[in-house]
């Protein structure tokens, strides 16, 4: 498997890094995720909703947004903003006003927030979350939550309702 093709879902978020919001124009927060998919489910064949999947770690005070509305963007953008991604993949809203430190400017899409700098966003309805369950996962995974000393990320499952696609 060639990473490097841009069409390759397998790393967008590892490579590109997604960010992914919620909320309303008014309250909203977002933070920059590594991980996440994408895919089909939950219909018959030919008729599977494409789907977003993220993952999110519950002490990101975005977790609590995800969790409190329907839908949610994640979006993607041009590799000058890569420090603005740094910027939201590290600070919390709990402490500052982490948008603010950024040149990105936010928009109320629908039922969600957007970016006007991203060049690809998904719109998401909610279909699913869950935190995982340690339990249930294999044992290097569990000795990674070990090693950072961090609870197990949340997974949320939106159906893609619509892409906008600036490249």
């Amino acid at each position: 498997m060639d990473r490097n093709k841009p069409y390759e879902v397998f790393n967008i978020f590892d490579r590109d890094w997604g960010l992914a919001t919620a909320g309303t124009l008014n309250d909203f927060d977002g933070c920059t995720i590594g991980w996440g998919s994408m895919g089909e489910i939950w219909g018959m064949p030919n008729q599977s909703r494409p789907v977003v999947t993220v993952y999110v770690n519950p002490l990101r005070k975005t977790a609590d947004y995800l969790l409190e509305h329907e839908y949610f963007s994640v979006s993607f953008f041009p590799k000058e903003y890569r420090k603005d991604l740094a910027v939201l993949g590290s600070k919390s809203k709990r402490d500052v006003d982490k948008f603010a430190l950024t040149s990105l400017t936010a928009q109320e899409h629908g039922s969600t927030i957007i970016f006007a700098e991203a060049n690809l966003t998904f719109i998401c309805r909610k279909l699913y979350w869950e935190q995982f369950n340690s339990l249930h996962l294999a044992e290097d995974v569990r000795e990674f939550y070990a090693q950072h000393g961090q609870p197990t990320h949340y997974e949320f499952i939106g159906q893609v309702t619509e892409v906008i696609d600036k490249r």
